[in-house]
């Protein structure tokens, strides 16, 4: 969490520092700054409590003028979002200002010793300890040098930039954990937390690795470990359009998100599937055919959103490849010991690739001698970087912190994998496999269609958006959509919701069931499925259940079952497709509904309160 930008060229740079924050505003928006070195000499510090528009006043009534500094927007994890805990941080003399990213675990016992040595400390965070720190090792001369020695002193997981007003046009940038990308533009180099920051100067950038160091200066960019050792990265070109990242006439980057997911599922499909054969195609694998073939079990780990999908992927797999899978929180699989070795295939799903406990758990995982195969959204990041294969989602930047267009093309990430692995182990027919390809190929367009719907939910959010608690309800495969559609609801709307196996209301979630708590229940199914028809009719029957108790039911249905109309209070349709595909379309109407009622109740969208995009820090 949290968002750096920095920039080093020809261009004033407190334009572009504070573009590039505005873009990053979605990693944290308690607290805001920026550090300038002016022409004359000065390092000028400006910062604002709250959001940016904040920290623009602030410029705006007292301007500031130079061609490089560093900014950053916060989130707050030591000390409280005000302007004296505001990035950047500086050391005593004020010579050295420093932003940050991530958490310094021993922080109280280097701020005692600094103390020791005369250091006084005016604010509660963890990162001015990190200026002083870099204070006492500063020579006035080789900024590098001391910013080296003070990473390898700091223990915890941290993304740095840092200037000096002795050491000038020089930024140092390092990383131990949350993500650093470099750009490289014409004679200006730039530095950030996320892609999204850099694009509209440039496309070519590469991410720092676990103990990198930048030193960004006018002529270039020279990279070392924490031990002065040079290294080298591989620069990547993003083919991410800038306007992307814009909001393109929406009123939210959230809504303008949820209407790309037919083009994020199509580019994730696009060139992975034979359309006359039906065949799966993965490249970029360091995965042999027969390793695919040979793997005894499946272990999914993710975080989050990320985490509803990994559910869903476990169905899918499971059904076309008949292999066992399990999924694990990213947060809890390296504190138990996991049984992994060689014989698993680990799967880790992460839209930013820097998920700090996925990143972990991915680590964990190929320790006990498990390949690793990332599902994600950022080609070069770190887990990326480390895992034998990758698949990514070209869902293109999302910046609304609920994650909305990620999540369908993880999914369709997933039914991909799915069926390559049911290839590779001979349990998919060329039948099967022709027919579920046809399936997969028609997911955009009906995807378009489901999204005509969007009027609908606006109007029906009328009747909904005062209510205090939800309950979402599915059953199989549908019910990792059930805590998708609750959780999108939680986010963004405050509203406490909860998802549930629709089997299991006679274990509890009946009680909750009166006139004012909202039942959301998805009863989709694949018409073509033989077997379909009997979890249809159970589901049918705790609509009844809800609705003998006085509930209010919002159905989800697929268009040729008219039968529910009669029992809901209303239901919102959706084409008919395969059982494994039918999640990527049910999410569209819940993720509509959660938006609606969230801008409705007046709640902030795209930056709901104490959360943030990425999670890089335990």
């Amino acid at each position: 969490m949290c968002g750096i930008m920095g920039y080093i060229g020809e261009r004033k740079a407190v334009p572009i520092i504070l573009d590039g924050l505005r873009r990053l505003e979605y990693r944290g928006y308690d607290s805001a700054g920026l550090a300038v070195l002016e022409n004359g000499g000065n390092l000028v510090v400006r910062r604002a409590s709250g959001k940016l528009r904040n920290l623009e006043e602030a410029i705006r009534n007292n301007p500031v003028e130079g061609t490089f500094g560093i900014g950053h927007t916060r989130w707050a994890t030591h000390g409280r979002p005000t302007e004296e805990n505001a990035h950047p941080h500086r050391d005593g003399k004020g010579d050295i200002v420093v932003v940050h990213n991530g958490i310094v675990e021993n922080y109280l016992s280097l701020k005692h010793n600094l103390e020791s040595d005369g250091h006084r400390f005016v604010s509660e965070t963890d990162t001015e300890v990190i200026a002083h720190l870099i204070e006492s090792h500063y020579d006035g001369h080789n900024l590098e040098q001391a910013v080296a020695q003070a990473c390898r002193e700091i223990q915890g997981v941290f993304a740095l930039a840092i200037m000096a007003k002795s050491s000038p046009h020089k930024i140092v940038a390092a990383r131990s954990g949350p993500p650093v990308v470099i750009g490289l533009g014409e004679r200006e180099y730039f530095v950030a937390s996320d892609v999204p920051a850099l694009l509209s100067h440039t496309r070519d950038m590469f991410f720092l690795a676990d103990g990198d160091m930048a030193v960004i200066t006018p002529e270039g960019v020279h990279l070392t470990d924490f031990h002065g050792r040079p290294i080298k990265r591989q620069v990547s070109h993003i083919l991410w359009d800038p306007i992307m990242a814009e909001k393109g006439g929406y009123k939210h980057f959230m809504l303008k998100e949820i209407f790309e997911q037919p083009r994020g599922v199509r580019d994730t499909i696009l060139g992975r599937v034979g359309q006359e054969s039906g065949r799966i195609f993965m490249d970029e694998m360091d995965i042999r055919p027969e390793e695919f073939r040979n793997f005894q079990q499946v272990r999914i780990i993710a975080c989050g959103t990320s985490w509803h999908a990994a559910l869903a992927g476990k169905f899918m797999i499971e059904k076309l490849a008949r292999i066992p899978v399990e999924v694990d929180y990213g947060s809890e699989f390296r504190y138990r010991d996991p049984i992994v070795d060689e014989r698993t295939l680990t799967v880790v799903i992460s839209q930013s690739g820097e998920t700090a406990d996925t990143l972990a758990a991915q680590r964990e995982a190929k320790q006990k001698g498990s390949k690793t195969l990332a599902i994600c959204n950022v080609l070069g990041s770190m887990i990326t970087r480390e895992a034998a294969g990758n698949l990514l989602t070209h869902a293109g930047p999302e910046i609304g912190v609920a994650s909305t267009k990620a999540f369908t093309s993880q999914l369709t990430a997933l039914f991909v994998l799915a069926m390559y692995l049911g290839q590779m182990r001979e349990k998919l027919t060329p039948e099967m496999s022709h027919s579920l390809t046809q399936e997969l190929l028609c997911i955009p367009g009906k995807l378009e269609h489901v999204l005509s719907i969007d009027p609908i939910t606006e109007d029906l959010v009328k009747h909904l958006f005062r209510a205090t608690d939800f309950l979402f309800l599915g059953r199989g495969i549908h019910f990792p959509i059930a805590l998708e559609g609750a959780l999108k609801l939680k986010e963004i709307s405050y509203i406490h919701a909860e998802g549930y196996p629709a089997g299991e209301m006679k274990h509890g979630p009946n009680a909750l069931i009166d006139e004012n708590l909202p039942v959301v229940v998805i009863a989709t199914r694949d018409p073509a499925a033989p077997d379909s028809r009997v979890l249809f009719e159970k589901t049918l029957s705790n609509i009844q259940e809800v609705k003998a108790r006085g509930g209010y039911v919002l159905a989800l249905a697929c268009e040729a079952e008219q039968e529910i109309d009669k029992l809901a209070d209303h239901v919102l349709w959706i084409p008919p497709t395969s059982d494994l595909l039918l999640p990527v379309l049910e999410i569209v109407p819940l993720q509509l509904l959660a938006y609606h009622i969230a801008v409705r109740r007046g709640c902030d969208v795209d930056q709901p309160r104490n959360l943030a995009k990425s999670v890089t820090v335990e």
